[in-house]
């Protein structure tokens, strides 16, 4: 199994970038897609992106292709999301999750390992 623990949340201003960071203990890591999803107050948990285990094949939620970007480092355990040119509206709690199907998934109950979460806020 893996844990994963985000990082790298905080608070910037409309228009400027961010990158988070979930490293994964365990041995598995490489075992498994990462997803990264996220939730605004009073609103479902939305999907972001995800990366194959491989990190060969990407996929993006519309709101945030062209802005986002995912990636993973295999040796390092640990999977990114750069976030550029951000918007109020992507402000949430972004978790970082683990899924056991190769090539991951925009379905948030289809992923096995789940992190804390941490706070990315916009300000307008």
């Amino acid at each position: 199994q893996v844990r994963p623990v985000e990082s790298g949340g905080g608070l910037v201003q409309a228009g400027g970038s961010l990158r988070l960071s979930c490293a994964a203990s365990g041995r598995t890591f490489r075992r498994y897609a990462m997803g990264w999803f996220r939730q605004a107050p009073g609103k479902e948990r939305e999907f972001v992106a995800t990366i194959s285990l491989s990190g060969g094949s990407t996929d993006y939620s519309d709101s945030v292709k062209g802005r986002f970007t995912i990636s993973r480092d295999n040796a390092k355990n640990t999977v990114y999301l750069q976030m550029n040119s951000l918007k109020s509206e992507d402000t949430a709690v972004y978790y970082c999750a683990a899924d056991l199907n190769p090539f991951g998934s925009s379905e948030w109950d289809e992923y096995d390992y789940w992190g804390q979460g941490t706070q990315v806020t916009v300000s307008s």
